[in-house]
């Protein structure tokens, strides 16, 4: 089959020239040519099969033409640029389903607000230099930013995954934030979806005191328009945002009030009362294995978020890994990252973010293994240290970690998101006729999961973007721009 397609390809395309990359994008990229063969590869398909070793994949156009074994009378296209990847392992290029163009602003001080800020110019390249080609922002706080910079990636001006974008959020009283709006009702939600949906906005996020007729409304306004809601709820509980019929529940356990022996209908009691009773629960048990039952009963998907948890247990992720990230990081925000992981541990004694991890773990395991569809994203906010890109390859880790094979792990992040996006007929496996959106890795991640984080080049439609080009470009802008 494989000596049949190459011969397609010769027949179809002959000698050719350069694929012509924007003139605004050659700095960033290494493989610039209409085909292009990968032999001699390693190949993690994306739908939680083995690894398959030997393989050549040809790109022909910006699209996969042809996979399989590498055998050595193979036909090459004429004219096409030939890689020998041997020792290297490709997969689907991630699609990142938590993900924001913003971050945490240093600590201004005693008294003063707390204030994220768009990062137009780091996040996308960091975004496609970690190996997301796709990513659906969760929420947005400039969201008439996040629209330009999506254009300006689709028209090719600047390097970016493939955007999906999340309106702002839909947030009841009193808001997170000075950069929220706080809803005013259901017919405020209902006005805002109405508003974003016709600005270009592709889903909606729900958000902590919104309340159960404020998401009613939102869900009914979003869906009759086709469109999906997610959320990161709290005066909601899960089973009930199921029953309004949310699609999608952000982070997963850990931030699930409805257990909270206090709870009081549409009132959210925080995050740390909850959760400190949570850690005193059995994910095995039947509260939360009936919760499990019924979100997959309701066809509720759940993105996990690890990276950002691990983030709040004392002493991790271990500093080898933050010192990947810090020369993108401005200083002064490298500097609050650190003082706060600092206090974190200082209080390790008493932390019960090691078990609520855990128990997150066991959540998504049980949640996948009876059927349920998670996918992944890093949420680089909270209080920093996560970022964009970095953050999507720390979560394959801690998927492992979990308790899933890398091949699993790497489909959660993969086609489980493009399933949920509806982009799965050419979006999230590396199968014919799909874009031709790879990531390139310096050895084997079915072996080492830790290799996701070898980065060799990341293919969109078709161009090979050079990893380190990109980080480079905005060294130190991670918190300012």
């Amino acid at each position: 089959m494989m000596r049949c397609i190459a011969a397609v390809v010769v027949a179809c395309c002959g000698s050719m020239a350069s694929a012509q990359v924007p003139a605004t994008l050659q700095a960033f990229v290494k493989v610039d040519a209409p085909v292009v063969v990968l032999e001699n590869v390693r190949v993690i398909d994306g739908t939680g099969a083995p690894a398959k070793e030997n393989q050549m994949v040809i790109l022909d156009h910006g699209k996969i033409t042809a996979i399989g074994p590498q055998t050595a009378d193979q036909l090459m296209p004429t004219g096409a640029k030939v890689l020998d990847l041997t020792g290297k392992t490709v997969f689907p290029g991630l699609v990142g389903m938590h993900e924001h163009l913003f971050y945490p602003l240093p600590d201004g001080g005693p008294g003063l607000l707390p204030l994220y800020g768009e990062m137009a110019d780091s996040a996308p390249r960091l975004y496609l230099a970690g190996g997301v080609t796709t990513a659906r922002t969760a929420g947005s706080l400039e969201p008439y930013t996040d629209i330009s910079v999506k254009q300006a990636i689709d028209a090719g001006q600047i390097p970016g995954p493939k955007l999906f974008l999340t309106g702002p959020y839909l947030e009841g009283a009193p808001a997170i934030g000075p950069q929220l709006h706080t809803l005013t009702g259901p017919a405020d939600a209902a006005r805002l979806v109405d508003y974003w949906s016709a600005e270009g906005m592709t889903s909606f996020k729900a958000y902590m005191h919104i309340t159960p007729d404020e998401l009613k409304a939102a869900v009914d306004h979003a869906h009759a328009q086709g469109l999906k809601i997610t959320g990161h709820l709290c005066a909601v509980g899960f089973k009930e945002a199921a029953a309004l019929g949310i699609d999608n529940l952000e982070h997963g356990l850990a931030v699930d009030t409805e257990f909270y022996s206090q709870k009081k209908s549409g009132v959210c009691p925080g995050q740390h009362p909850p959760q400190a009773e949570l850690a005193r629960m059995d994910v095995e048990g039947a509260d939360i294995q009936g919760t499990i039952k019924n979100l997959i009963a309701h066809h509720v998907a759940i993105t996990s978020t690890l990276a950002i948890f691990e983030s709040f247990v004392p002493n991790r992720p271990p500093m080898s890994e933050e010192m990947r990230v810090r020369t993108s990081l401005l200083p002064d925000a490298w500097g609050s990252y650190a003082a706060t992981r600092a206090g974190i541990a200082e209080h390790e004694a008493d932390a019960i973010w090691p078990t609520l991890l855990k128990m997150e773990m066991q959540f998504e395991r049980d949640f996948v293994k009876q059927g349920g569809l998670l996918m992944a994203g890093c949420d680089p906010t909270g209080y920093g240290g996560v970022l964009p890109g970095f953050g999507d390859q720390r979560n394959l880790e801690l998927l492992v970690e979990a308790g899933f094979t890398p091949e699993e792990a790497i489909h959660i992040a993969t086609q489980n998101g493009a399933q949920f996006l509806g982009e799965d007929s050419h979006l999230g496996t590396i199968a014919v006729g799909k874009a031709a959106d790879l990531v390139v890795v310096d050895g084997n991640p079915a072996q080492n999961i830790a290799d996701v984080e070898k980065v060799d080049t990341v293919f969109k439609d078709g161009i090979g973007y050079d990893p380190k080009k990109l980080i480079e470009s905005v060294r130190g802008l991670m918190g300012l721009r």
